[in-house]
């Protein structure tokens, strides 16, 4: 004999919708978390490549434009930043969608596009004052 354990239609549906809400969260997370890691290979690139501009031009060599290395570093940084911000917006607003099954709003994966989006700013902010 098999223990079966009889639900009703509503205790199955409210179960089946904590699932889908469970899914839908995890979603978000892996969406949030590819802004991510695209935001954090731009902010990175950008950096990269202003710096290593920064030394051809130091070292003596010519560039097409006196603020190349600024130029490029500072739209491959803005770039990231700005997708950092887009994907932060879009999550927080999939979570306000989510909020009536009960999902909570503390996730580490907001945290991290807070972080993330903060250093893309400092790294930006660096490129213009010339601090780095």
């Amino acid at each position: 004999m098999t223990d079966e354990v009889k639900m009703s239609s509503n205790e199955l549906a409210q179960i089946r919708t904590s699932l889908a809400a469970k899914r839908s969260m995890m979603a978000a997370d892996r969406t949030l978390m590819a802004w991510l890691r695209t935001s954090l290979s731009l902010i990175s690139f950008g950096f990269t490549i202003y710096k290593v501009l920064q030394g051809i031009e130091s070292a003596g060599g010519m560039l097409p434009k006196t603020h190349t290395p600024e130029s490029i570093g500072l739209f491959l940084t803005g770039m990231g930043t700005v997708a950092m911000v887009m994907g932060t917006i879009e999550y927080w607003i999939s979570i306000k969608e989510l909020h009536q099954f009960n999902v909570r709003f503390k996730r580490s994966t907001i945290v991290m596009a807070i972080v993330m989006a903060t250093i893309g700013l400092v790294t930006f902010i660096s490129i213009v004052t010339r601090l780095f």
